[in-house]
């Protein structure tokens, strides 16, 4: 069992409406039963006084969910040390373990996992909880500020190897499908492909050809949600197992998955950057795991 969290937002878009059908409205993951128990049993605040449900809410008011403690899934416990010094941390993170805390995950992170030998450490990105790989942790504000202005300058380079449904027809892609928020019928809305979402980019080059497969190798100029499993399924080749999206780079018609379910193969293989201190080009690698390898690994 966690200690609980507390999900807190400050309310914009949903002005004029009640407590109770925001939340049910937003949160599709919990149905409208589900939110007026947590309203009885007094979970729910606004502006710090407990809520009914039935309040007309106001822009800019303050509405939080205390979540009772639960008790989380199983994930992998461990981690591979790839760098340590006294501004930077770089670890390889195994599939199944989430980077940060979301959905039903708080302490079976990553994040928190690093924290118990390094209480300072800070993610500097993240990978979705089935994605394998390489994950840069800042150990002091200069390193954060520093790297986190060469990520938006373009300055850090991070490929990745995933293993998609189909025979690529050619070996080379340049994807900019445009990335935002889409429909789904849990959740409201996931990221996908969307012509007015923000720019994306990214270059996938064929590694191998298998049986009904291909083998990618993918190098991401922008840092959008889940843009290689978009990007990849807007050109017709979705991550092998993906159970959200299809071809076309929306969630699939029928029974579309959740972001964070697994099934697929995807491993972030190759991280580079200056080192902020010493002005060092470090370029760090994970091996891939044996579903993503070729004859000469």
């Amino acid at each position: 069992m966690n200690d609980g969290y507390v999900y807190r937002e400050q309310i914009e878009a949903g002005a004029g409406r009640s407590a109770l059908a925001y939340l049910t409205d937003t949160y599709r993951h919990s149905s409208e039963a589900e939110w007026r128990a947590r309203f009885l049993r007094g979970e729910v605040q606004l502006d710090g006084v407990t809520a009914t449900g039935d309040e007309v809410l106001r822009a800019r008011q303050v509405l939080c969910w205390h979540r009772p403690p639960w008790q989380e899934g199983e994930t992998p416990d461990s981690f591979e040390l790839v760098l340590e010094d006294e501004m930077l941390l770089a670890v390889i993170k195994p599939s199944g373990l989430p980077t940060i805390p979301s959905g039903g995950f708080l302490k079976n992170t990553l994040l928190s996992f690093v924290r118990k030998r390094w209480p300072e450490a800070s993610a500097l990105h993240r990978l979705g909880r089935a994605t394998s790989g390489l994950v840069l942790f800042s150990r002091t504000r200069e390193a954060a500020a520093r790297l986190s202005r060469d990520w938006r300058e373009g300055d850090v380079e991070k490929r990745y190897r995933a293993l998609s449904d189909g025979l690529a027809a050619q070996d080379h892609y340049d994807i900019r499908a445009p990335i935002g928020l889409v429909p789904h019928p849990l959740l409201g809305t996931v990221h996908g492909a969307n012509p007015q979402g923000k720019a994306s980019s990214s270059s996938a080059r064929v590694l191998e050809r298998r049986a009904g497969h291909t083998l990618f190798e993918v190098h991401i100029h922008t840092g959008r949600p889940e843009q290689i499993r978009i990007h990849l399924a807007f050109i017709g080749h979705p991550l092998a197992g993906d159970p959200l999206f299809a071809a076309g780079g929306l969630p699939r018609e029928h029974s579309p998955g959740l972001p964070g379910d697994g099934g697929y193969l995807l491993h972030a293989e190759t991280l580079a950057f200056t080192h902020p201190l010493s002005g060092e080009r470090l370029r760090l690698h994970a091996p891939p795991p044996l579903g993503l390898r070729t004859p000469g690994d």
